[in-house]
Protein backbone atom coordinates (compact mmCIF):
# COMPACT_ATOMS: atom_id res chain seq x y z
CA UNK A 1 0.00 0.00 0.00
CA UNK A 2 2.81 2.42 0.84
CA UNK A 3 4.38 1.67 -2.57
CA UNK A 4 1.11 2.52 -4.32
CA UNK A 5 0.87 5.82 -2.46
CA UNK A 6 4.51 6.62 -3.27
CA UNK A 7 3.90 5.90 -6.99
CA UNK A 8 0.82 8.11 -6.96
CA UNK A 9 2.77 10.95 -5.33
CA UNK A 10 5.56 10.66 -7.92
CA UNK A 11 2.95 10.73 -10.68
CA UNK A 12 1.45 13.89 -9.23
CA UNK A 13 4.83 15.53 -8.96
CA UNK A 14 5.61 14.67 -12.57
CA UNK A 15 2.28 16.08 -13.74
CA UNK A 16 2.84 19.26 -11.76
CA UNK A 17 6.25 19.69 -13.38
CA UNK A 18 4.75 19.39 -16.85
CA UNK A 19 2.21 22.07 -16.08
CA UNK A 20 5.06 24.55 -15.62
CA UNK A 21 6.18 24.23 -19.24
CA UNK A 22 4.17 24.47 -22.40
CA UNK A 23 4.27 23.42 -26.02
CA UNK A 24 4.28 27.14 -26.80
CA UNK A 25 7.49 27.95 -24.91
CA UNK A 26 9.66 27.89 -28.04
CA UNK A 27 7.10 29.97 -29.94
CA UNK A 28 6.87 32.59 -27.17
CA UNK A 29 10.66 32.76 -26.87
CA UNK A 30 10.94 33.23 -30.64
CA UNK A 31 8.36 36.04 -30.57
CA UNK A 32 10.44 37.71 -27.86
CA UNK A 33 13.63 37.28 -29.88
CA UNK A 34 11.90 39.05 -32.77
CA UNK A 35 11.58 42.19 -30.60
CA UNK A 36 7.81 41.96 -30.30
CA UNK A 37 6.17 43.49 -27.23
CA UNK A 38 2.64 43.37 -25.89
CA UNK A 39 1.29 46.40 -24.07
CA UNK A 40 -1.62 45.59 -21.82
CA UNK A 41 -3.49 46.27 -18.63
CA UNK A 42 -4.50 44.15 -15.68
CA UNK A 43 -7.92 45.82 -16.06
CA UNK A 44 -8.31 44.64 -19.67
CA UNK A 45 -10.31 41.45 -20.27
CA UNK A 46 -9.00 41.24 -23.85
CA UNK A 47 -5.47 41.30 -22.47
CA UNK A 48 -6.39 38.34 -20.27
CA UNK A 49 -7.77 36.55 -23.34
CA UNK A 50 -4.50 37.17 -25.18
CA UNK A 51 -2.45 35.86 -22.26
CA UNK A 52 -4.63 32.73 -22.08
CA UNK A 53 -3.81 31.89 -25.71
CA UNK A 54 -0.18 31.51 -24.63
CA UNK A 55 -0.94 29.82 -21.33
CA UNK A 56 2.10 29.53 -19.05
CA UNK A 57 4.35 30.40 -22.01
CA UNK A 58 3.20 34.02 -21.79
CA UNK A 59 5.94 34.53 -19.22
CA UNK A 60 8.40 34.70 -22.14
CA UNK A 61 6.53 37.45 -23.98
CA UNK A 62 7.88 40.96 -23.41
CA UNK A 63 5.00 42.70 -21.65
CA UNK A 64 4.50 46.29 -20.57
CA UNK A 65 1.81 47.04 -17.99
CA UNK A 66 -0.07 50.22 -18.89
CA UNK A 67 -2.26 50.64 -15.81
CA UNK A 68 -0.93 52.17 -12.63
CA UNK A 69 -2.44 50.40 -9.64
CA UNK A 70 -4.49 52.62 -7.40
CA UNK A 71 -4.93 55.39 -9.98
CA UNK A 72 -6.49 56.13 -13.34
CA UNK A 73 -3.13 57.04 -14.84
CA UNK A 74 -1.35 55.23 -17.61
CA UNK A 75 2.23 54.11 -17.00
CA UNK A 76 5.03 56.23 -18.45
CA UNK A 77 6.29 53.51 -20.86
CA UNK A 78 2.79 53.31 -22.39
CA UNK A 79 2.49 57.08 -22.65
CA UNK A 80 5.89 57.22 -24.33
CA UNK A 81 4.88 54.43 -26.74
CA UNK A 82 1.61 56.27 -27.47
CA UNK A 83 -0.57 53.32 -26.49
CA UNK A 84 -4.26 54.17 -26.76
CA UNK A 85 -5.84 50.69 -26.61
CA UNK A 86 -4.86 47.42 -24.98
CA UNK A 87 -3.75 44.94 -25.94
CA UNK A 88 -1.42 46.56 -28.44
CA UNK A 89 1.40 44.60 -30.03
CA UNK A 90 4.42 46.48 -31.36
CA UNK A 91 6.75 44.62 -33.71
CA UNK A 92 10.41 45.21 -34.61
CA UNK A 93 9.38 47.11 -37.76
CA UNK A 94 7.22 49.43 -35.58
CA UNK A 95 3.97 48.00 -36.94
CA UNK A 96 1.21 48.07 -34.33
CA UNK A 97 -1.72 45.73 -33.99
CA UNK A 98 -4.45 46.27 -31.44
CA UNK A 99 -6.83 43.74 -30.00
CA UNK A 100 -6.38 40.02 -29.38
CA UNK A 101 -4.05 38.60 -32.02
CA UNK A 102 -4.51 34.98 -33.05
CA UNK A 103 -1.32 32.98 -32.55
CA UNK A 104 -1.34 32.14 -36.26
CA UNK A 105 -1.22 35.86 -37.11
CA UNK A 106 1.64 36.43 -34.66
CA UNK A 107 3.43 33.46 -36.22
CA UNK A 108 3.01 34.88 -39.72
CA UNK A 109 4.14 38.36 -38.71
CA UNK A 110 7.19 37.25 -36.71
CA UNK A 111 8.18 34.20 -38.75
CA UNK A 112 8.09 32.12 -35.57
CA UNK A 113 6.74 28.60 -36.15
CA UNK A 114 3.84 27.31 -34.10
CA UNK A 115 4.19 23.80 -32.68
Amino acid sequence: MALLIACMMVGLCTTAGLAESSDLDAFAKCVAEKKTTMYGSFLCSHCDDQKKLFGPSFRYIPYVECSVRGSRQMSFPCIAAQIHYTPTWIFADDERRTGVQPLKDLSTKTGCPLP
